[in-house]
């Protein structure tokens, strides 16, 4: 296979003992075509955080593969990272194949950190579909190859852990051919001796890569060995010529004409680039076996940036800026992937160079536009570049320059953000963001004291500036805040970050904002005497209550006849009721859908007040609310609920036990169904996580506010 520019196909190194380097210079890249910028991607626990230690082992990078369990892997540095076993966050990890710099950019592969999975394929131009030998295809997996299709990701496929005790390669590779279609083909089968699996054969070249000790070596396969591989071998090449622009080829091949191998090659590329075709890898992290072939495909078949297209991008009125190019020339157009903020270099931005070169000591303008529901105000701002960085996990090497195409970190920025653009300060631009998951699984929290409080408010800016996933709300009726997450795995990465900055925060119930409305008409004297010497208060005012339809909100009615109540003081009665309506008349909820009717009272000529009849109009509403019957109101929300067809049974069954109303389904494709139900705000706290593990991680809702109803006796028991 050819390269594009690489001095050939890597070699596996060996293990060492030593520490791994990490003091070497960044690594940088002058022309866009040396660069492949690979989104790794895979279901939680597939074997990616492995295999990207194997692939730095394997170049150089590292001289030692680091453990998980351990928390020494290069990718994983986040401490929540180690303390979950699992990759939450995106990172970048850069090195060389000849002269191609590859930028592998490992994705969590856990549902809570989607947004980190489409911030890497944003980064991208190609992805590794990581698919463990052991574990197989699941609804997960299913979900993130969906993700890549989305955004019309070229990938391959990586069937890793091949010489576990438990692995069944041919067992996983015809899963995926029935989850992923027709168009995954192996390009390598595995070759056993003894039944362990020792090395390779290259469908294409018809030689074998044997692993040992001492690294890969490439021989001749014997008769039998393609003998055995004579069927898949075919399936490859029509699968290839399936995929070709030249339309005799087929003809040509059946017709037994034996096509010319860098012609098989050229159009495997061609397809790989297009997105049509994915060629398959068996791998092994632990012994090396797979990375050379995978490098070569790497190198040689993945797309580099001026083979994609741009985002989308506009001037700061949203104006269209024309078509961009990956051109280091051009102008200058960056987003910001990831966002830390580190104690003494500040808010590091992980960005992806679209156009332009950036270079150290220059200006830049920053722009973030359209996550202002997310608690991320549209902001713009000029910076200066001092110093950019190559990251390496969480190692910063320096670099002279970013050209486009490439990524980088910049350091000590002061208002950057996730999502937001870094363009020319002389011409600002922005970058239409990607698709950010919405947060639904509400965590209230509280600082463990009044001091915790201040310290909480003052970290959750940083803490929402890096995780546009994470969205931050005062509830102005419970005046809790509110952590709106992905789920449970992610609430407590938000957690250990707050924790990390000093802040002592515990988790508290979340309160539903409930209402109160008047269930059955009631009439009331509020009477305000007072009398302390000097002028008193005197105010006495009667009204009668009468509830109305859910959302008629409040109507105040004078029917005052003679003038017992000043006109003055009319106004001061209705100010009352309404201030006690919001501050609740039996469980200290708002007061809802009730017509006020004012009918009589007494004045004092020097005692009465404002003050007094507001307090009167209070008293009014409260003594109202003793002689009739409150009824609780609660939110229900309108809920859209997408499932696989084989989970929409236990979906809704479920959703009686939650109390509510199915409204419709529809088939929407692809062996999927929206169900339509109302449902009570209160079954909807944890529903992001119980939904998950009703349909194996499947099902995925959206919700918005419909409307107020009355609280079964029940439930207002509980409430």
């Amino acid at each position: 296979m050819s390269a594009k520019g690489t001095n050939g196909p890597a070699k596996a190194a060996g293990r060492s003992t030593s520490e791994r380097a990490d003091s070497s210079p960044g690594v940088s890249a002058t022309r866009p075509e040396q660069i492949r910028n690979i989104a790794l991607v895979g279901r939680s626990g597939s074997g990616k955080t492995m295999l990207t230690e194997a692939l730095l082992a394997a170049t150089g990078v590292i001289t030692r593969i680091g453990s998980i369990v351990d928390g020494t892997t290069v990718s994983d540095s986040d401490p929540s990272e180690v303390h979950q076993q699992r990759s939450v966050a995106l990172s970048v990890l850069p090195f060389a194949v000849g002269e191609v710099k590859v930028n592998l950019l490992d994705t969590p592969g856990y549902s809570d950190f989607i947004g980190d999975l489409r911030a890497g394929l944003r980064a991208a131009d190609s992805a590794l579909f990581v698919v463990s030998a052991v574990d197989g295809v699941d609804a997960a997996t299913t979900a993130l190859w969906g993700e890549c299709e989305t955004v019309g990701m070229p990938r391959a496929v990586v069937i890793s852990r091949i010489d576990h005790p438990r692995a069944n390669y041919e067992a996983v590779l015809a899963a995926c051919q029935a989850a992923f279609g027709n168009a995954v083909l192996p390009l390598y089968l595995p070759v056993r001796t003894g039944g362990a699996i020792t090395g390779l054969l290259g469908l294409l070249s018809g030689t074998v890569s044997d692993y040992t000790a001492a690294g890969p070596s490439r021989r001749p396969a014997t008769a039998g060995e393609l003998s055995d591989a004579e069927e898949a071998r075919g399936a490859l090449i029509e699968g290839i010529i399936a995929e070709s622009e030249d339309e005799t080829l087929m003809d040509r091949y059946l017709g037994g004409e034996e096509i010319d191998l860098d012609t098989l090659i050229t159009d495997l590329e061609t397809a790989v680039v297009g997105g049509s075709f994915f060629p398959v890898l068996p791998t092994s992290a632990e012994t090396g076996l797979g990375t050379a072939e995978l490098l070569e495909v790497m190198t040689g078949a993945f797309p580099s940036p001026v083979e994609r297209q741009i985002p989308p991008v506009t001037d700061l009125r949203g104006k269209p800026a024309g078509q961009l190019n990956c051109d280091p020339a051009g102008p200058l157009v960056g987003e910001v992937v990831r966002t830390t903020i580190d104690s003494f270099l500040g808010r590091v931005g992980l960005v992806r160079i679209f156009s332009g070169t950036l270079r150290e000591n220059s200006n830049i303008h920053v722009g973030g536009h359209g996550l202002a529901d997310r608690g991320h105000q549209d902001h713009d701002s000029d910076e200066r570049i001092t110093h950019l960085q190559s990251p390496l996990g969480s190692t910063l090497r320096a670099v002279p320059y970013c050209v486009a195409g490439d990524i980088c970190a910049l350091t000590k920025l002061a208002t950057v953000e996730t999502g937001d653009t870094i363009s020319d300060r002389e011409r600002p631009l922005l970058v239409e963001a990607w698709n950010m998951p919405e947060p639904l699984m509400p965590v209230a929290v509280q600082g463990a004291s009044h001091a915790d409080d201040d310290a909480l408010a003052r970290s959750m800016g940083k803490v929402a500036a890096v995780d546009p996933t994470l969205r931050v709300e005062r509830n102005p009726e419970t005046h809790q805040l509110i952590l709106w997450c992905m789920g449970e795995a992610h609430a407590e990465v938000v957690l250990d970050r707050l924790r990390t900055q000093g802040v002592k925060v515990q988790t508290v119930e979340v309160i539903t904002p409930l209402r109160e409305t008047f269930a059955a008409p009631a009439s009331a004297r509020g009477r305000y005497v007072k009398q302390s010497g000097g002028h008193g208060q005197y105010a006495i005012c009667e009204i009668e209550v009468e509830p109305l339809e859910r959302g008629a909100g409040f109507e105040f009615v004078n029917n005052v006849v003679g003038g017992v109540v000043p006109g003055q003081y009319i106004g001061s009665v209705e100010k009352g009721v309404r201030e006690q309506m919001h501050k609740g008349v039996s469980a200290g909820f708002p007061v809802v859908d009730i017509r006020v009717r004012l009918v009589g009272g007494k004045a004092h000529s020097v005692d009465s007040s404002d003050a007094a009849f507001q307090a009167a109009g209070a008293l009014a509403l409260r003594e109202a609310a003793s002689a009739s019957r409150i009824q609780l109101l609660e939110p229900v929300s309108a809920v859209t609920i997408s499932v696989p067809d084989s989970h929409v049974g236990a979906v809704m069954t479920d959703l009686s036990s939650r109390r509510g109303r199915m409204t419709g389904t529809s088939s929407v494709g692809g062996d999927r169904t929206e169900i339509s139900a109302e449902i009570p705000d209160a079954e909807l706290i944890r529903y992001a996580i119980e939904l998950r593990a009703l349909t194996a991680g499947t099902g995925d809702f959206r919700r918005s506010y419909l409307r107020h109803e009355p609280v079964p006796t029940k439930a207002a028991v509980t409430a």
